[in-house]
């Protein structure tokens, strides 16, 4: 099993990937998104946070993107959605006009075809950046892993999940008729 690191040894991969940068997102809530500004906007009735150039994140997407590369994630939802999914289907709306390209799917969908129940970034379907959480959503590292068992585990959910996802702004009106 690779050796657990900070997510911050991690950061040069965002910009140092050469096509795709693709994520998949597993957890009910996140301690960091309850840490960020936005949580307090959000618990007060927001429900949209639009691009933000001066973000950092946003910033990054959007020089990778205009360079030809993309950014990719697909989120695992509740039916109905927890308070910290709904609040990343807010928030994720600065990302999809930054050009990431979201995509969400229901939990049920997922363990339907057998998609991990980890997050996880893959890289260039090269490397493998698996995240370890605590009960409370809390990052405690991740692992980095580049052996083909774990790099074809990460491209076959990947297909998967991304052929059955559905793009936020979509997946959002079917929440909200």
């Amino acid at each position: 099993m690779a050796e657990l690191v900070p997510f911050e040894d991690i950061t040069h991969f965002f910009e140092d990937f050469e096509h795709t940068a693709w994520r998949l997102e597993t957890q009910r809530g996140y301690a960091s998104d309850r840490l960020s500004p936005k949580w307090a906007r959000f618990k007060a009735g927001r429900t949209a946070f639009g691009y933000q150039p001066d973000h950092p994140w946003h910033g990054n997407v959007r020089k990778q993107t205009e360079l030809g590369k993309r950014f990719e994630r697909v989120r695992l939802v509740d039916d109905p959605p927890t308070e910290g999914q709904r609040f990343l289907l807010a928030s994720g709306l600065g990302n999809v006009e930054a050009g990431e390209d979201i995509r969400n799917l229901y939990r049920a969908d997922a363990v339907r075809i057998g998609l991990p129940d980890f997050d996880f970034w893959l890289f260039d379907s090269r490397t493998v950046v698996e995240f370890v959480f605590d009960d409370q959503g809390q990052d405690l590292g991740v692992r980095v892993r580049e052996d083909a068992q774990a790099v074809v585990h990460a491209c076959q959910a990947r297909d998967a999940a991304w052929h059955h996802a559905v793009a936020t702004r979509q997946f959002q009106a079917r929440l909200n008729p």
